[in-house]
């Protein structure tokens, strides 16, 4: 019990962090409360720095929270008038502040790089960390960090300039 209570001392914050900026946040919450649960469960097979076993368990459960919120809308779907996607750039469309940019950026990466800058970045794992998590080794994750973070400046150079916030403020006094 005082090794469940520490492990998850030890990885809630930072997964609930992850699970935060991916979802809404009672999925976040939902997700959560499964990852203690998978990790209660199966307190043998968490290896010694729990923390990329957790996010690994964290993103299959939001996995399956995805998989259950797009039945639910094909079943609104047919019963009823249908749901509207949500525009994914809706957020940032006219929004002019840096992490704004860098998310629209991010978006038109490859799932699998923007998943490994924002573990990297965002979640604050290492490359030993991310290595375990992804089943790969250091050097490879390294690489691939580089490779992504490269692929991210290119899309953020193609977006051009940050816009000008002087003559925006001009035009509205």
């Amino acid at each position: 019990m005082e090794e469940f209570e520490s492990v998850a001392r030890a990885v809630v914050e930072p997964v609930r962090r992850y699970l935060r900026r991916r979802t809404d946040a009672a999925t976040a919450d939902d997700a959560l409360g499964e990852v203690l649960l998978v990790l209660w469960r199966r307190a043998a097979d968490v290896p010694a720095d729990p923390l990329p076993w957790a996010i690994g368990v964290a993103r299959l459960c939001l996995a399956n929270a995805e998989r259950s919120r797009r039945r639910q809308h094909r079943l609104a779907a047919r019963i009823g008038p249908a749901l509207p996607e949500p525009d994914p750039t809706e957020d940032v469309a006219g929004a002019l502040d840096d992490a704004a940019r860098v998310r629209a950026a991010l978006a038109t990466l490859k799932d699998a790089d923007a998943e490994l800058l924002r573990l990297s970045a965002w979640d604050g794992l290492t490359h030993d960390q991310l290595a375990q998590l992804l089943g790969t080794t250091t050097n490879a994750v390294a690489i691939r960090l580089h490779r992504a973070r490269g692929r991210l400046r290119d899309a953020l150079e193609r977006e051009g300039p940050e816009p000008d916030r002087t003559a925006r403020g001009k035009e509205q006094a």
